[in-house]
């Protein structure tokens, strides 16, 4: 799982889709590279609606996956 405590800052394409990493064991954080095959866990897409910067969740702890909620700060 991941060991990541901070939400990451990431800029997004409007209209381009993200696949986000729920598993926290790809090395492409915070982004899918396959690493979940086996675990059940499956990634979250997530469509820009616009350019701009996203904060995706790193502690994969988020109720609003794949956005940072806050919860990292009280893990």
């Amino acid at each position: 799982m991941s060991q990541i405590r901070y939400p990451l800052p990431m800029e997004v394409e409007k209209d381009k889709t993200y696949h986000w990493c729920a598993c926290g064991r790809s090395a492409r954080q915070p982004f899918c590279d396959g690493s979940h095959m086996g675990t059940g866990i499956t990634p979250v897409a997530y469509t820009a609606p616009r350019d701009k910067i996203v904060y995706f969740c790193g502690c994969k702890q988020t109720r609003e996956a794949p956005l940072c909620d806050g919860t990292h700060k009280t893990l």
